[in-house]
């Protein structure tokens, strides 16, 4: 099929080799005056891969919609809504859009699918398509097990038939909240594992994912979606990727942080975080894990009182 992956950074170059490896014509857009992309273009190159020559490269927007049958969207949650209301201006009617990233929009506590179907007015399809993974182990063929999902079900049936491979292996994930929920949440529970790694509290990661699954998943529950999703892939099954993986984003801002190091590299638990704080009101849910880290990243409250203060509270029951 025809492909478009819009977005070149970590995980969008990586989608486009990946895409293109499994046999689609793949095409890479970026805006003409990023650097990063111009120099892409330039090398074919970046810090994590080689893109093929097959891969053909375009900063027409118009061009990668027209071109494709499916576009794949790879930038930052936060500026998903603009994006969104910028890709309505052209034709994708019939279209499929699948959502290649986590996160919660910081000033609604919106999912990121809503997103795309309040801007884009015209008939389509979207989907999203998360779970474990880095790009440093894929490109060395170590294989993994994600998700993808939809409202409807002969979407995610076409797009686990054509993305599936012996490198990943793609579950049906029709719970879009609970899938949605659950990875972006991920992303504050890997800033809290950083925490305790640069506190040298690592020994409280397990506490960390027990408490951070159960909360989710009473978040999820409250939204309408099934709680056990949690416990699937796009939450607690992509922990071992997000709290422990020295690739992680998220697991390394929250350790520099507290360690009052600079970290550069996009971390989208930090906004997924005051959006949470959104969701905890409106829902009237307890998150004393995700309050911990935004009190910490966002309000800047200490993280050591913070982070003994959620694990050595007044004993409860676990659950």
């Amino acid at each position: 099929m025809n492909i478009s992956v819009l977005g070149s950074g970590r995980w969008g170059s990586f989608l486009a080799w990946y895409l293109q490896r499994i046999g689609h014509q793949v095409l890479i857009w970026g805006r003409a005056n990023s650097e990063h992309f111009e120099q892409l273009m330039q090398t074919r190159q970046n810090e994590y891969l080689t893109l093929p020559d097959s891969i053909d490269f375009t900063t027409d927007l118009a061009d990668a919609v027209e071109f494709a049958d499916i576009i794949i969207i790879s930038i930052s949650a936060q500026q998903l809504r603009e994006f969104a209301r910028e890709l309505n201006q052209y034709d994708v009617s019939g279209k499929i859009i699948v959502l290649c990233m986590k996160g919660l929009e910081e000033n609604t506590g919106k999912r990121l699918t809503q997103i795309v179907n309040e801007e884009i007015v015209q008939p389509c399809s979207v989907a999203i398509w998360v779970g474990p993974g880095h790009v440093q182990d894929f490109i060395n063929g170590i294989p993994n097990c994600m998700v993808i999902g939809s409202d409807n079900i002969n979407v995610t049936k076409q797009l686990v038939q054509e993305f599936g491979s012996e490198l990943i292996r793609f579950y049906y994930g029709q719970d879009l909240i609970g899938n949605e929920i659950g990875a972006a949440a991920k992303n504050v529970i890997g800033l809290a594992a950083g925490m305790l790694d640069g506190l040298n509290y690592s020994s409280l990661k397990g506490a960390l994912m027990a408490r951070g699954a159960r909360e989710i998943s009473r978040l999820v529950r409250a939204m309408g979606g099934n709680e056990l999703t949690v416990y699937g892939l796009s939450h607690l099954g992509d922990y071992s990727a997000t709290l422990y993986s020295p690739y992680s984003h998220n697991r390394a801002y929250g350790e520099a942080f507290v360690l009052g190091k600079p970290f550069t590299k996009l971390a989208e638990g930090v906004s997924t975080a005051k959006a949470l704080m959104l969701l905890a009101e409106r829902y009237e849910i307890e998150l004393p894990i995700c309050y911990s880290v935004n009190e910490i990243i966002n309000e800047h409250k200490d993280a050591k009182s913070v982070i003994l203060n959620l694990f050595m509270r007044p004993v409860k029951f676990e659950f």
